[in-house]
């Protein structure tokens, strides 16, 4: 049996416009809505029309071939009906769409596609942040420092699982496991089921009948973590650095956060640094500055000896290569 047109089913002239075709759909989908008593059917019927129509590349496929075009390309099942279903989500009415699936493909597949919905348990930890306050030798040479820091580490009582060993997560009895809720809702166009997350289970489709005693059902525990972590030479205030999974433990199995160092150097009583590169005042004599001399300069080093020229006025600078702080390109 020959297949309708397509702008037959709809109505529409074969110069319509796309919001023309949208327009029909919805009068159409609203007459032959099973819900309303109409024809699954010719519900489907309309929706395939819409689905070939309101795509401009399967439009013109169709315009130039006819139905063998989309056939062959195009295998049509409601759950590819991706701008019919957008259509019917601008009513507010997305979710009915499920229960028209329900009524083409059985409850099975829409099973299948509700475990896929389901919320993972699984969640990452979060990540933490610690200012870490060095010196300015350590900045310039590197250390390796140890840190007290307060996370959630993995419950060693459950294994992370929030269960008291030998027992297990039973079936929430509110959503019967599918980790939603259904509720019917009645609107000018019909009676439609709509759908939210299960607020007992939080939408896992499970819930905790006898938490663990350690840790209170969370999975995590709370502890003060020593860790070392090595300052590499040449950070400076506000260096990040970035210590992957040594934040809070994840949920459900899921991977740790981070932890992220944000250095802040202590003032130093005799150097200051700007940038990569250390300044120092030296007073000298007023004979030394006048007549020249070799003094001793104290730096992150060690002494080193400078040779003053004669006639050296108040304020001047002189430098010592490579007495700053090392950097990836050289030295300050």
């Amino acid at each position: 049996m020959a297949k309708k047109d397509y702008y037959e089913i709809l109505g529409v002239s074969r110069d319509a416009s796309q919001d023309e075709i949208k327009k029909a759909f919805r009068q159409l989908a609203k007459k032959y809505h099973p819900d309303k008593g109409g024809d699954p059917e010719k519900f489907k019927e309309v929706a395939e029309a819409y689905e070939v129509l309101s795509d401009p590349d399967k439009r013109a496929q169709y315009d130039r071939f006819g139905h063998v075009g989309p056939e062959q390309r195009f295998d049509f099942d409601l759950r590819d009906f991706r701008r019919a279903r957008e259509a019917f989500e601008e009513f507010g009415f997305g979710s009915a769409w499920e229960d028209i699936f329900d009524m083409f493909f059985g409850e099975g597949l829409r099973t299948r596609t509700t475990r896929e919905r389901r919320r993972s348990r699984a969640q990452r930890g979060e990540d933490l942040e610690y200012r870490l306050r060095i010196n300015l030798e350590d900045a310039a040479f590197g250390a390796q420092m140890k840190l007290t820091v307060p996370r959630y580490i993995t419950c060693d009582v459950c294994g992370g699982s929030g269960v008291e060993p030998g027992t297990q997560r039973t079936v929430c009895p509110d959503c019967r496991g599918r980790g939603e809720i259904q509720y019917r809702q009645q609107t000018l166009l019909g009676s439609f089921v709509n759908i939210r997350t299960c607020a007992r289970c939080g939408g896992t489709g499970e819930i905790i009948e006898n938490p663990c005693r350690r840790c209170h059902g969370s999975g995590r525990v709370k502890t003060e973590s020593q860790l070392s972590v090595k300052i590499p030479p040449g950070v400076d205030t506000g260096s990040r650095l970035r210590l992957a999974g040594e934040g809070n433990a994840g949920l459900e199995g899921g991977p740790p956060g981070d932890l992220y160092i944000t250095v802040e150097l202590r003032p130093h009583p005799i150097f200051q640094r700007q940038g990569d590169d250390i300044y120092i005042e030296l007073p000298i004599k007023f004979t030394q500055a006048a007549l020249g001399a070799r003094v001793k300069v104290p730096t992150l080093y060690g002494e080193e000896e400078l040779t003053i020229p004669a006639g050296t006025q108040s304020g001047e600078q002189f430098k010592l290569p490579g007495k700053g702080i090392p950097h990836l390109q050289g030295w300050g």
